[in-house]
This record gives C-alpha cells, sequence and structure tokens, in this order.
C-alpha cells in the first residue's frame, strides 16, 4: 500500500551519518509531521510513498544538520570588535573578562533578540540547524528568536554568584541565580519526541565565578527536570591553580568530588584535560565541546582522543567574538589540522585524523553531546528532519573523485543552498525564508556601531 508523506526530499547524494556509515547515491527521505518515515533509493522510497510537496535534489549532498555545541548569542554583535580594537590598542586580558562580559551586560533584551536573529539566520545559511547556548542575558529573547528563524536551539542564563572584576548587573545573589536558572528550564521543557524545537537548560559560567552551592544546587535542580548543565571547563590555567588553591584539587577532581561531574554536566573548551581525566568523561558521562577557533591557543587539547574513546564532543564556534565565523565546516577543517598536529605529527604519522571524523564531531558528536543524539544528528527513521543539502557546482567542488571526498575535504558553508528543520524547510536557494535577513543586518550593523563605544 502507498503511503502519504508532507515531503520527499529524492535524488539527492544521501550521507547518512548513521551508525553503518550507509551512503545512497540515489536517495530519498520521507517526511511526516517533521520525522523521517522513510529513507533508501529514491526509486524505492518514491514506490512506497506519494506526496503532494516533492522535493527534488538534483544530484546535491544530504546530510543532517550541524550542532553548534557552545555558542555565545548575546556576543553575535561582537564581530570583529576585538580586531578593530587591536589596530588602536592592546587588548587586556582575559578578553572574557575584560570585553565579552561587559559587553553582554550592556544589552537590552530587544539587543539580544537582534544578536540571535542575526547569529542564527547566519548559522542556517551554513548548514547549523541546532545550538547550545552557553548562557547569557535575557535567554527569552534567545528563545523567541530561535522561535522566529526556525532554528533547533536549547537557551540558558549565564549565572555567576561571585568572581573578581565582573560586571554588577551579571552577578547575582547564589538564591537568584539558582531561581533564575530553574525558570528557564521550566519555561521551555523539553518534550519526549523533539517536536519542541526551542528548549531551555541551564548554565554555570565557570567554577571561579560560581560557589560550591550554586553549582551543586544547580546540578541537582537540573538532573531532577532532566536538562543539562552549560559551564566552561579547564579551559585556562588561571582555572586549574584556583581550584588547586582553593580546593586541593584539579577543576574535574573537585567537581567529581560535588558529584556534579556526570551526564547533567556539558563541559565546554575542555582543553587542559589530562589522559586520566578522558577516562573520568567516559566514565561519568559528562559530554564536552571542542572550539577549535580558540581552543589551540590556550593548550593541546585532546579532542580527538576523547571521541575515540567515547565521549560525547562536538563541536563549537564559541560565537563570533572570537574569529567571527560560525561555518561549523570551516571548524572542522580547524579541528582536522589541529588535531595532526596534537596527536599525528609528534608521532610523525601524517593520517592521524581521519577525513570524515570531525564532520562527524560537529554532526553525531553535537547532536549526542548537548543530549539530542535520539532527535538528530543522523538520517534515520524516527529522527526529526534536520537535514542539508550542497551543492556540488561550486568550484571548490570540481574534479573531486567521489562526493564524500568533498564534503569532508572542501565543502563549507557557502555550499549550503536547502535547509530543513523538523521537515520545514528554512533556507531555500541559499536565503533564509523565514525572516527578513537584509533588514536583521541592517539593524545588527547600527546597534553595533553604538555598542562599540561602550566597550572601547
Amino acid at each position: 500500500m502507498i503511503e502519504h508523506a508532507d515531503t520527499i526530499l529524492q535524488n539527492v547524494h544521501l550521507v547518512t551519518f548513521d551508525d553503518d556509515a550507509t551512503v545512497i547515491p540515489d536517495g530519498a527521505v520521507a517526511i511526516s509531521d517533521g520525522v523521517i518515515v522513510d529513507r533508501g533509493p529514491t526509486a524505492e522510497v518514491c514506490q512506497r510513498w506519494t506526496t503532494d510537496n516533492r522535493v527534488f535534489g538534483g544530484g546535491q549532498i544530504a546530510i543532517p544538520g550541524l550542532t553548534d555545541a557552545h555558542f555565545h548569542t548575546a556576543q553575535s554583535l561582537m564581530r570583529g570588535v576585538l580586531t578593530t580594537l587591536q589596530r588602536t590598542r592592546r587588548l587586556r586580558v582575559p578578553t572574557w573578562r575584560e570585553y565579552y562580559l561587559p559587553f553582554e551586560a550592556a544589552l537590552t533584551p530587544d539587543d539580544v533578540r537582534l544578536s540571535g536573529e542575526f547569529a542564527y539566520t547566519t548559522m542556517l545559511r551554513s548548514g547549523t540547524t541546532a545550538f547550545f547556548e552557553a548562557g547569557g542575558p535575557h535567554p527569552e529573547s534567545m528563545a523567541d528568536a530561535a522561535i522566529a528563524t526556525g532554528i533547533r536551539g536549547i537557551v540558558s542564563q549565564s549565572t555567576m554568584d561571585g568572581g573578581s572584576r565582573i560586571p554588577e548587573s551579571m552577578v547575582m545573589t547564589t538564591e537568584e541565580a539558582i531561581a533564575r536558572n530553574i525558570a528557564v528550564a521550566d519555561a521551555y521543557p523539553a518534550s519526549p519526541d523533539g517536536s519542541r524545537r526551542v528548549t531551555g537548560a541551564m548554565s554555570l559560567r565557570q567554577i571561579i565565578t560560581c560557589s560550591t552551592e550554586l553549582i551543586t544546587t544547580v546540578h541537582e535542580e537540573a538532573t531532577r527536570r532532566g536538562v543539562k548543565v552549560h559551564t566552561h571547563l579547564v579551559e585556562g590555567t588561571y582555572e586549574i591553580d584556583y581550584a588547586l588553591e582553593r580546593f586541593g584539587k584539579r577543576p574535574i577532581e573537585h567537581l567529581i568530588d560535588l558529584g556534579v561531574f556526570d551526564r547533567t554536566l556539558h563541559c565546554a573548551h575542555s582543553i587542559l584535560v589530562s589522559d586520566q581525566e578522558i577516562g573520568e568523561y567516559v566514565t561519568r558521562g559528562a559530554s564536552a565541546c571542542h572550539c577549535a577557533k580558540g581552543n589551540y591557543s590556550i593548550g593541546s587539547a585532546p579532542a580527538m582522543r576523547m571521541w575515540r574513546r567515547g565521549v560525547d564532543i562536538g563541536t563549537g564556534t564559541d560565537g563570533v567574538a572570537t574569529l567571527g565565523t560560525l561555518d561549523l565546516f570551516r571548524i572542522a577543517m580547524l579541528t582536522r589540522i589541529g588535531q595532526q598536529l596534537v596527536d599525528g605529527t609528534p608521532n610523525h604519522n601524517r593520517n592521524s585524523v581521519q577525513a570524515a571524523e570531525p564532520l562527524e564531531m560537529a554532526v553525531v558528536g553535537g547532536a549526542r553531546s548537548v543530549g539530542l543524539g535520539d532527535v538528530t544528528g543522523s538520517l534515520v527513521v524516527g529522527k526529526r528532519a534536520d537535514i542539508v543539502l550542497l551543492s556540488t557546482m561550486g568550484p571548490e567542488a570540481a574534479g573531486f573523485a567521489s562526493p564524500e571526498a568533498f564534503l569532508y575535504e572542501a565543502a563549507s558553508g557557502r555550499d549550503v543552498t536547502t535547509v530543513f528543520v523538523d521537515g520545514q524547510k528554512v533556507v531555500a536557494d541559499g536565503e533564509v525564508v523565514t525572516i527578513d535577513e537584509a533588514e536583521v543586518r541592517a539593524r545588527a550593523s547600527a546597534r553595533q556601531a553604538a555598542l562599540l563605544g561602550e566597550v572601547a
């Protein structure tokens, strides 16, 4: 019996990123109620399903959407700010305290919504269909922007109840920080089937700005609700020295002692991690995110070792404040080059990183790390239809021996033509169709100019 689907995407080179690394050269995907209900060769899927909405891929590559596993919405109007300032002065350090936090503290709810609209449209155009907010002011404005643009997002509030030289408006009492975390998680609950695109989580900036009471209580409340706690971890030597001085232990050891280093905790950066500590991630289930734009300026992040040992680790842009791209394909390439230098070059192993691994980390690892592994991250029956099409007609694709070789070696967000989130087309012919992107860019440019004077 022929069944009816909402949409059939057909005649695509289907790279599924499933457990068997299935590739279907002339493939098709049937979608109903935002869910993949069938996949296979085009001829077979079209025999089993009919539809009133048939999308012809013309041989383009179809992959699952990418997940940005560590993103700062509130820094989106900082694109190029530090580079611009650096032309006339020496930057103060650490930049996160001297520039990022003061910038975030100056933002109004409307600023954050604008920041979200600006960033999320850029992400969608380059194939990112989901993000995990690291924590910033006005998460309700982030949620509004995510709903408007059509992206899948997990929003959170940055919370701190301590630290030195932190903007006054960013520091809360412990009780207030706990209450704000709970409020965000409760305002945007997840649905078991993933049909609710925008959900809430909790966020602790890092251990040097959060009290033990805040860390343990937020973890307890997040665990009770089944949501993640997003934090920055072992991002710098100062953090390790702080933990050793205060607690006599390294940061991860301290969090283990507190009973919070487990599947609830999502550990952005995870740079200065020992082999023994990687084992703790594996055993206890804490997830991680590798931010290749900035991590290598701090240390030899062992992202590939973590990936291969089974840590749920994704990749993230860390927002635009550092090296302003939001293109996760470019982050995958930086991951490949950096991890070759970290783990291959010292052993004279020219092929330490396999071609597919960095993009797998961005697609499969990203979804798993933020708690969306059952929702997206592969094109299999039962998962949400978050799908990206890439053209093979651009100059970078010419002469490749196979579409997969192009995908892993040279594809970028510029090759993205079409994006579906929950089965709905949000990018068509390379343009976002859910919101007036030109108008958003114009407003963002004007507001950035005003804010730049406030952080200079």
